[in-house]
């Protein structure tokens, strides 16, 4: 079923002492708009894979589970029905390992990598065990099989053998080969419903991307492109080549059965640009040159087998490692990348096709070689390149300026009391609404602002929070926190993606932390973030983690300059009687006011957007639900200039 909100016309106003004066209109015009792209803020999604089927179990005469790429879904063979199983829908973990179902207790077992376990029936109802997760014990608690015994599965684990009553959802038993009683008989591991509905599941498309992969990630007219990764940023080299696009809910899956140009095989594929003169054109850097794709097809590579401005990295001039990333075009349609190890450390292809080799000693090693991992290419608002050097030896931030060719490097980092600090890793960057540019180390973010941009003698520098508590204390911002990846949300906000500890979301004056999340505390699906990209239109937060792909819906959203009656509108419209979330208006200006009145134009709530977008609790000025009606939503710019107006149907 299709769901729909209504998004209510709206009418221009004029300024009036305190607020607004309105003429209400006697009718009111709808325009019924999909749904899914407003969920409701606080939302959890999962896009995982289920391309590679691991196991399959049969349940009762009409079900089949199916565990692929390490995730869950449920098929019913009467109806045809695929019902998908994520964290965000119930399971208790992420990544299973195992499955078996018990048909005398009519529950599947699930076991997880971190052996954590989820008992599920025919309804998708779960039921949890923690205590093999959580109980400290001596040997290794990793499942390698499962054998199912009437109403009992035992876990056949690195330690001994752990025996799970299916029934009553409950560890009855554990046992080391020491002890007494040690099981040794027991059934066979049953992998014959695999053999027998292996064809039937090949056919089935429960969705989602291919891989779990996805080390790197942006937004392009509302498109998320992705990336998998590998290379030496994820300690992994051979993750196999891919892109993988997601356009509302469904996902393009670009071609990844070929050979690249001189190369061996497709893989490590580090970051992705989308042409902004042709979206069906896309680039992507990789440790095997720079890719192309057209319509989601590999149509060439420029690498160092036949282009003269790559060169390999390895000291045999392999031309299987060409470490390119950085993949980025500006706004007149030039492209860039970043080349590490070689003896052009910026390439560009410029828009009229030719190609150019930008030298710079401040980005040379004293081999004669580049810096050695260059990445996290952006530019900023006054069209300058910054990226960062995460090598070890020589983790600096560098910014070349291309309409005075002149490359500036920072390597000096220091805290706001003068100290210098001591950092491995310059990982990733970004610039915030006021300009400053911030980058994330292995001990924390650090950043850049106006004054330090203009005089890089000054250093980089990171931003104490004051404690207000009464003493003069303070503490750096995410001190000694490994930092992957880092965004700005559409309210100035900062998305911090961190090696161990889950996303923190940080305010925009940087002295508030508006949100921590974990897999503990969250439906994240794991607390190692690779990537971070927000959806500037509807505010969704996506993290590209070593499991997979999540999202969370915010409560911030790209500004409007003007805010107009095509652009601000409400949702959802109308407020239903089961609808106990917020209700949000989207579209205005930044740090706009907002009022909501009564159509009798008495106020009910009233505060300031947040970047684009406002929410409201559906409750009046003293915390009470408001009765059925149309609310009248009034904004009006910071300057005090005048805004709109939008309508809000409640039914209680």
């Amino acid at each position: 079923m299709i769901k729909t909100i209504i998004k209510w016309k709206a009418s221009m106003v004029r300024r009036f002492s305190p607020f607004y004066l309105f003429t209400f209109l006697p009718f009111y015009f709808f325009t019924f708009l999909p749904l899914n792209v407003n969920a409701q803020i606080g939302t959890w999604r999962n896009y995982l894979s289920y391309a590679d089927v691991q196991q399959i179990r049969a349940a009762g005469s009409n079900d089949l589970f199916v565990l692929a790429s390490n995730a869950l879904y449920q098929y019913n063979k009467a109806d045809q029905s695929i019902r998908t199983f994520d964290k965000a829908s119930g399971l208790s973990d992420t990544y299973i390992t195992h499955i078996c179902w018990s048909q005398q207790a009519k529950r599947l077992i699930a076991v997880y990598q971190n052996s954590n376990i989820d008992l599920l029936d025919l309804n998708g109802n779960v039921t949890n065990i923690s205590d093999l997760y959580t109980k400290a014990i001596i040997g290794d608690k990793t499942v390698s099989s499962i054998r199912m015994d009437g109403i009992y599965a035992y876990l056949i684990c690195g330690f001994g053998i752990v025996k799970v009553n299916m029934q009553r959802a409950e560890i009855a038993d554990t046992y080391r080969p020491t002890h007494p009683e040690y099981p040794t008989s027991l059934p066979d591991e049953d992998n014959s419903d695999y053999d027998q509905y292996i064809e039937l599941v090949k056919t089935l498309k429960p969705g989602g991307p291919k891989y779990n992969y996805f080390a790197n990630m942006k937004f392009h007219n509302g498109v998320l492109y992705t990336v998998g990764g590998g290379f030496y940023q994820l300690g992994n080299y051979l993750r196999p080549g891919t892109v993988q696009v997601l356009n509302g809910s469904d996902w393009t899956i670009y071609q990844d059965d070929f050979k690249p140009a001189f190369a061996t095989s497709y893989q490590d594929v580090t970051s992705i640009a989308v042409d902004p003169r042709n979206d069906s054109r896309v680039l992507v850097a990789s440790c095997l040159g720079i890719l192309e794709f057209e319509n989601g097809v590999y149509k060439n590579n420029y690498t160092a087998g036949n282009n003269q401005y790559f060169a390999s990295a390895a000291g045999n001039g392999d031309p299987n490692y060409v470490r390119t990333d950085g993949a980025i075009f500006d706004s007149q349609g030039n492209f860039y990348c970043l080349n590490s190890g070689a003896a052009n450390p910026i390439i560009r292809w410029n828009a009229d096709g030719t190609w150019e080799g930008i030298k710079s000693d401040q980005l040379m090693e004293s081999t004669g070689k580049s810096m050695y991992v260059m990445r996290s290419a952006f530019f900023d608002s006054n069209g300058r390149l910054w990226f960062t050097n995460a090598h070890r030896f020589s983790p600096y931030i560098c910014c070349y300026d291309p309409s005075t060719n002149q490359v500036v490097k920072y390597s000096s980092m220091s805290n706001q009391d003068g100290i210098n600090f001591v950092t491995y890793a310059a990982q990733c960057g970004c610039e915030d609404k006021e300009g400053n540019i911030w980058i994330g180390t292995d001990m924390g973010p650090v950043y850049l602002d106006q004054e330090r941009i203009a005089d890089n003698t000054l250093g980089v520098i990171q931003y104490k929070v004051p404690r207000n508590d009464g003493t003069n204390y303070a503490d750096y911002l995410l001190a000694n926190i490994n930092i992957n990846c880092i965004v700005v949300d559409g309210a100035g906000r900062k998305w911090f993606g961190t090696d161990e500890n889950g996303a923190y979301l940080i305010s925009a004056d940087n002295n508030t932390q508006v949100q921590h999340f974990t897999t503990d505390n969250s439906k994240l699906l794991s607390n190692r973030i690779e990537s971070i990209a927000v959806n500037p239109a509807t505010g969704e937060v996506f993290f590209g983690t070593d499991k997979g792909l999540c999202s969370y819906v915010s409560d911030a959203t790209e500004t409007n300059t003007e805010m107009t009656t095509d652009n601000v509108w409400a949702y959802p419209n109308p407020v239903t009687p089961e609808y106990a979330g917020l209700i949000t208006i989207v579209g205005l200006s930044y740090n706009a006011d907002v009022k909501i009145l009564a159509a009798n134009g008495a106020l009910i709530a009233e505060g300031k957007s947040n970047g684009g977008s406002f929410t409201w609790d559906g409750c009046d000025q003293k915390g009470r639900r408001v009765a059925s009606g149309i609310y009248m939503v009034a904004t009006a710019k910071n300057n005090g200039e005048k805004g709109t107006v939008c309508k809000i149907a409640i039914i209680r």
